[in-house]
C-alpha cells in the first residue's frame, strides 16, 4: 500500500469505532498492518484521526451549556408509588440517564375521554415550533392531528395541570397548555428533541415566554391496537403506550448531551391519542 494514502472518511469512521468501542491503539494498528497498511503510513493515519477527533470531542464539550434546575418528581430516590396532589401514581420505571420516569395511573379512564372529546372537534394537522423565525409550521416529520388547549381551559385540563405540578414539583404556571395528538394508522413523530435550538435565530424570541423547556411529560389517552411507542433512540428505549399512563423525561440544557432524542413511533393498527404537558424555567405567558 502506497505510504502516501489519503485517511478516507470510511478509514477514519472506522479508526474512531473501533477506538470509541474501546480497542487500544496498538490493536488497531495490528488490524491496519494486517490489512496491508505500510507502518509508517498507518502510524500516520492513526495518529492524525484520534488526534483530531480528540480536538473535536473536546470543543463540543466547551460548547456545551451549563445546566439548570429541573423537575424531579422522585426527590427522595427510586419508590413504586408517588403521590401527586389528589392521587397515588405507580412508578413503573425509573432512568437516570437521561431522566425517564414511566408513571402508571396518572390519568383515570374517564379523564382521558372527556379530553379526547373536548379535543376532536379542534383537531388539524399538528405544526413544530421553528427556531428559525419562532413561528409554527407544518413539518413533514410530524404526521400527527392536534391541538392545544388554554392552561386551564376546562376543569379536567385545570384538575390534570394541578396533578402534574404536584407530581413534578414544578409550579402550574411554568407549564405550556395541554396539547392533544391523534395519531392515525401510520402516522409518527420522527426522533426530535423538545427544548429549543439556542443556535437559531427565532428562539430568542420563543424564550421571552417563559424561557426554556426543562421537560416533557406524555400522557397516553388511549392504548393503540399496535404499534405507538415513544421510543428513546439514544438509549434503545421503548415505551408502550397504556390509557392513564404518562412518561416523563427532563433535560437540563439545550444539548443532546442530555440523550433525550426521542420520537413517535408509527401506529400500525387503530389509533393513538396523547396529551402532552410542556414545562419551562419560569412562567409561561
Amino acid at each position: 500500500m502506497s505510504d502516501h494514502q489519503p485517511v478516507t472518511p470510511e478509514l477514519r469512521a472506522w479508526i474512531i469505532e473501533q477506538a470509541t468501542a474501546g480497542h487500544p491503539p496498538d490493536v488497531v494498528l495490528k488490524s491496519m498492518l494486517a490489512s496491508g497498511w505500510n507502518e509508517d503510513s498507518a502510524i500516520s493515519a492513526l495518529e492524525a484521526t484520534l488526534s483530531g477527533y480528540l480536538q473535536e470531542k473536546q470543543a463540543e464539550r466547551a460548547s456545551v451549556p451549563a445546566g439548570v434546575a429541573v423537575p424531579e418528581p422522585l426527590p427522595q430516590g427510586a419508590r413504586t408509588t408517588v403521590w401527586a396532589g389528589d392521587r397515588e401514581v405507580g412508578v413503573v420505571m425509573s432512568m437516570v440517564n437521561p431522566r425517564v420516569i414511566v408513571f402508571s395511573g396518572l390519568l383515570s379512564h374517564d379523564e382521558c375521554d372527556e379530553i379526547i372529546a373536548l379535543a376532536h372537534a379542534r383537531l388539524a394537522r399538528s405544526e413544530t415550533v421553528q427556531t428559525d423565525t419562532g413561528s409554527s409550521e407544518v413539518n413533514a416529520a410530524r404526521t400527527s392531528q392536534g391541538m392545544f388547549f388554554e392552561r386551564g381551559e376546562h376543569p379536567v385540563c385545570a384538575r390534570l395541570e394541578a396533578r402534574i405540578a404536584a407530581l413534578l414539583h414544578w409550579p402550574v404556571e411554568n407549564g405550556e397548555g395541554l396539547q392533544v395528538l391523534r395519531y392515525g394508522p401510520g402516522a409518527e413523530y420522527k426522533p426530535h428533541y423538545d427544548f429549543f435550538d439556542p443556535d437559531q435565530a427565532g428562539t430568542p424570541t420563543i424564550l421571552k415566554r417563559g424561557g426554556q423547556r426543562v421537560a416533557s411529560l406524555v400522557c397516553y389517552l388511549n392504548t393503540p391496537a399496535l404499534g405507538g411507542a415513544t421510543i428513546f433512540p439514544d438509549v434503545q428505549l421503548d415505551v408502550a403506550p397504556l390509557k392513564g399512563n404518562a412518561v416523563f423525561f427532563s433535560y437540563d440544557r439545550p444539548h443532546p448531551i442530555t440523550r433525550t432524542l426521542h420520537g413517535g413511533a408509527p401506529v400500525i393498527e387503530g389509533e393513538k391519542w396523547v396529551a402532552t404537558k410542556w414545562v419551562r424555567e419560569g412562567r409561561f405567558e
